[in-house]
Formats: structure tokens, sequence, C-alpha cells
């Protein structure tokens, strides 16, 4: 199976981000439980034009990880694996599974109580970390299991976006949407125009973020609308829309994305932090991710092959998609910017945090030796 240049680094990139986010952190955790605490914690929440500096991170840089994952969507979704329904099924139902099964196990033990709203926190995938830990597995990884997780944690990424864009928008300032879809419909008449210069789609991606965060629609949603705008072309290397995604592959990796982990990984841990894991908030989100994740994935994905709608990959077994699913259940990055949209309780919050790290160390662990074991004949 042939590997595009793109493909391979958006991979690598991947896979050394999560490293960075691993360390980060770290470090952010260690601030924060130690005798800088409040100078840590204030740093993150200094005002500059009105809005704190995680807010900025939240709300601005995060708009530009959510523009190269529609960059990466659009992609394969032209060229790639998910160029044909035959091809896009597989991750597509995976995917579908690892949404559905961990909302409804949350939901189980959360409906009709005031956390019920975090249903979204363990439908997603952290890509990075993800993607991290499988590289860690070294040559033994088939080329398909790589494909197969990266489309599963793109597919996961968007369901992660409409969710947010439908469930998580309290309310909405009709005037603002309004002409921030117009600067959008713009844009895609220049597209349809063929204007292959990324100065004017940028600028009016910085105008579409401005009215879209005064919406009431959560502005990070602007990535992924912009992304599909600016002109893809043939894919090629001269195209502006492989060219912006090159560009932003190491930023996103190793500065935007750390710096969101440290921002919100400020999380004080008391001697009783354990406590809060029995609550059916933090159940839920564990549960979800640790179990939901990959029987949801899992199950999908055999009743589409079983039904014909799709192939397992060759060198694939379903012993090593018991792998993959586990690792879809690093939820992180994903999982906590959904936490902060579902919550206003800032122990709930907290407590949710914590549930996600444990949650999501719990699932690499697994995955990783699952996967250990059953690549081994590779």
């Amino acid at each position: 199976m042939k590997q595009s240049k793109l493909f391979i680094e958006f991979f690598e990139s991947e896979k050394a981000g999560g490293m960075v986010l691993i360390f980060a952190t770290l470090l952010s955790l260690v601030f924060a439980n130690s005798v800088w605490q409040t100078e840590y914690l204030n740093i993150w929440h200094y005002t500059f034009a009105s809005h704190s500096i995680v807010h900025w991170i939240n709300d601005g840089l995060m708009t530009i990880f959510f523009l190269l994952i529609g960059l990466e969507l659009e992609r394969e979704i032209y060229l790639g694996e998910l160029s044909s329904i035959k091809k896009a099924a597989l991750p597509l139902f995976g995917a579908l599974g690892g949404m559905l099964v961990p909302a409804g196990l949350f939901l189980l033990l959360n409906f009709g109580t005031p956390t019920q709203s975090g249903a979204g926190i363990p439908m997603a995938t952290d890509i990075a970390f993800a993607i991290g830990i499988l590289s860690l597995l070294g040559n033994r990884v088939p080329i398909a299991l790589k494909i197969f997780l990266t489309a599963l944690a793109v597919i996961d990424d968007l369901g992660a976006i409409i969710v947010i864009a439908l469930f998580y928008t309290s309310s909405i300032a009709f005037l603002n949407l309004a002409i921030a879809l117009v600067i959008l419909g713009l844009l895609f008449v220049l597209n349809r125009m063929k204007v292959n210069n990324l100065i004017p789609y940028l600028i009016g991606g910085v105008f579409m973020w401005y009215f879209m965060l005064h919406s009431g629609i959560h502005a990070t949603i602007t990535g992924v609308l912009l992304a599909f705008v600016i002109p893809f072309g043939d894919g090629s290397k001269t195209n502006i829309s492989y060219q912006l995604q090159h560009y932003l592959h190491q930023p996103v990796a190793f500065l935007i994305l750390p710096l969101f982990a440290m921002a919100n990984t400020c999380i004080s841990i008391s001697e009783n932090w354990h406590t809060s894991l029995t609550d059916s908030s933090s159940l839920g989100i564990i549960i979800g991710l640790v179990i939901g994740k990959p029987l949801g994935i899992v199950l999908f994905s055999f009743v589409a092959v079983s039904l014909g709608i799709c192939v397992l990959p060759k060198r694939l077994k379903w012993k090593n998609m018991i792998g993959v699913g586990l690792l879809g259940g690093i939820g992180f990055t994903m999982s906590i910017f959904i936490t902060l949209l579902a919550f206003n309780d800032s122990a709930v919050i907290n407590n949710s945090k914590i549930a996600i790290l444990v949650a999501s160390f719990i699932a690499a662990i697994l995955g990783y030796f699952i996967l250990k074991l059953t690549l081994k004949q590779y």
C-alpha cells in the first residue's frame, strides 16, 4: 500500500508531537502541585485584550488545530482512505461505534443528572497521543494499521466537531452567525473562481473566526469550515491546501497542542483525588474511554465486515483491532476540550480532567501491550 509523502509527514509529526504532549502534561501537573502553584495558575489567567491567555489558546490557537484536522480530512476524502465508500467504510463504522457506545455508557450512569451534558467527553480520540503510543511499537506495525488509526481518529475528530456545534452551543447571535456564513460564502466563491492564493482565504478566515466567536457557536468550528473552502485542486505540492497543511504540521504538534495541554492540565491533585473517580461523571468517562471505545470500534467494524460493506485489511486480525480500539480510548485533547464546554462547575471540570488522564493512561498502556503481543508475528 503506497503512502503519500504528506501522510508520512503527518504521521511523523503526530508521533513526535505525542511525546511532546506527554512531557507538557507532566510538566504542567508538576507546576500545578508545587510551591509555585499560584504563580503558575496566574500565568494562564493573565488577561490580554479582555480575554485570559487560556481563553485565547482554547478559542484562538485551537482553531488552527481544527484547520489542520479539516485539511487532513479533506485530503483523505479526495485522495486517501476516505476517497471511496469501500475505503472509508471500515474507519467510518469504527469511528461511529467509537462515538455512540462510549456516549451511551456515559448516559447510562448520568442520564437525568446535572452531569449528563458530559456525554460527548468519552467520544473523542487524541490523534497525537494515539499515534505517539503506536509509534513505540516500531516496524512491527503494519501500514494498514497506521492508516486505519489515523483515518479513525480524523473521522472521530469530525464527529466531535459536529457534537460541539449541535450540543454545546448555548445561545446563538444570529446576526454574527449570518455575517460569518456570508464570509464563508464569499470564500467559496473565490474557491470556485480558482483563486490559488492563501492570503484572501486567511484574511477571510480571521474575520469569519471573529464573528463566529461572537455568534454563540464555538469559534474553533471556523477552522474546519475554512479548510473546505481553500482550493484543493489536484492535491499536488503546488496547491495551497497542500502547502498550508505542510506548514501547519510542526507549529500544531510542537506549539499549539503542548500549550493547550499545559493550560488545561493545571490540575490541583489533592490527597484524596482518587475518591472523585467513583463519581458518576468520572466513572462514565473512564468506562466510556477504556471499555466503550474499543467495544464500539470493534463491534461496529465487525458488523460492517460481516455484512460485506467493507473488508478487514490484509495482515490485520481482530485481536489487533482490540488494541487499536484501546488506543482510540486515549481522549485527552478533545475530551478536555469538550469538558470545558460541557461543565461550568470548576470542581466537576477538575475531577473530569483527572478521570480523562486516568482513562487515557489505562487505555494507552492496555492498547500498547495488546498490540505488542498480537503484532509479534510481524
